[in-house]
């Protein structure tokens, strides 16, 4: 700091403010220190930093990557995490650990990270009673089934299935099939978005009159496949699909496709995912585009808000999805209208 100084023309105090935003300096003053830095090869030492502050500055995003499959809608969350973190002098990083709290607990244990964002969310989530229990704290981008005392921002699930059926019963769709998760996998029978998607389909249709089938199928494109296959053998009346997860609205595209159905001429197909998921199907997809760089800067903020003892974030804090027309959905054939 001593060397930073006498390059820079300053005190060593002044070095010691731009280190450690303890004070404000001018544009001028910092760009001269920072370019002294840089010249003389000058790193911030960060275990000393913790060591002093108690603090690391460095938050975790735990994310279940052994049972959720890292697409370009889970990418999004986190590049615009990792965002507002830089941005409030915070490093990110990724923690792919499982959601049964079992690494989750050695982790935080070692004091790493001075909080966590927690991702995909189980209705009864075992890792917040880790956090909780540690006193270690944390924002949630999901919901559990009990939210008191829980900071938590999430897709509005309620209104982007009404949305999405709003809009295929628009076109003139009758027949419909939702394609959800498959809640009978022991990793997903509580996972919220699914039961949460699931509920508010069965109880759209209801209300339009139309006849509620639900088709389950896991995160994979040959399991969307399958889907495929099953719902022209079992309903060959269909004349359009919403599907849940990505992977498997690309493998229920390939598979109506192989098939032999036209979309959107004979079906079409609606899916809730990421832009860039939905460039890859031929057709390229009709979405609900979900709402990923807004929830991971929401979740982060939140969680910085906390360790900064800043007021909480305020709502809203479910954001829908938002329709981006493709060119898979079109009205059904008209003599299936």
């Amino acid at each position: 700091m001593r060397d930073v100084a006498k390059r820079a023309g300053v005190s060593i105090a002044t070095v010691s403010f731009v280190l450690n935003d303890t004070k404000p300096v001018t544009p001028a003053t910092r760009e001269r220190i920072e370019l002294a830095m840089t010249e003389l090869g000058f790193r911030r030492n960060v275990v000393a930093r913790a060591l002093a502050s108690r603090r690391t500055r460095i938050i975790a995003m735990a994310y279940p990557a052994l049972d959720h499959r890292f697409g370009f809608s889970a990418a999004e969350f986190f590049t615009s995490a990792a965002e507002v973190a830089r941005k409030q002098d915070y490093h990110l990083v990724l923690w792919p650990v499982g959601n049964d709290g079992g690494e989750l607990t050695e982790l935080v244990g070692q004091a790493l990270v001075d909080g966590v964002v927690l991702m995909e969310v189980q209705l009864e989530d075992p890792r917040i009673a880790v956090l909780q229990r540690t006193k270690t704290p944390f924002a949630l981008i999901g919901r559990t089934t009990a939210l008191e005392g829980l900071i938590h921002v999430d897709i509005d699930f309620d209104t982007t299935i009404e949305d999405a059926v709003g809009y295929l019963h628009g076109l003139g769709h009758r027949r419909l099939v939702l394609v959800s998760g498959d809640l009978a996998d022991p990793r997903f029978h509580t996972y919220g978005p699914y039961v949460r998607s699931e509920a508010a389909y069965r109880r759209v249709t209801a209300g339009y009159g139309i006849e509620t089938i639900v088709l389950e199928c896991s995160d994979s494109t040959r399991t969307g496949r399958e889907a495929a296959t099953r719902l022209l053998r079992d309903h060959p009346e269909t004349t359009a699909v919403l599907v849940l997860n990505e992977y498997s609205a690309l493998g229920v595209m390939s598979g109506l496709n192989r098939l032999g159905r036209r979309i959107p001429d004979e079906i079409s197909v609606l899916s809730l995912m990421a832009p860039d998921t939905a460039a890859l199907s031929n057709p390229e997809l009709t979405i609900m585009r979900t709402p990923g760089p807004e929830l991971g800067r929401l979740g982060t903020e939140a969680l910085i808000r906390q360790l900064e003892g800043a007021t909480p974030l305020p709502p809203p804090h479910l954001i829908p999805a938002k329709l981006h027309l493709g060119e898979s959905t079109a009205p059904p054939p008209k003599e299936a209208s």
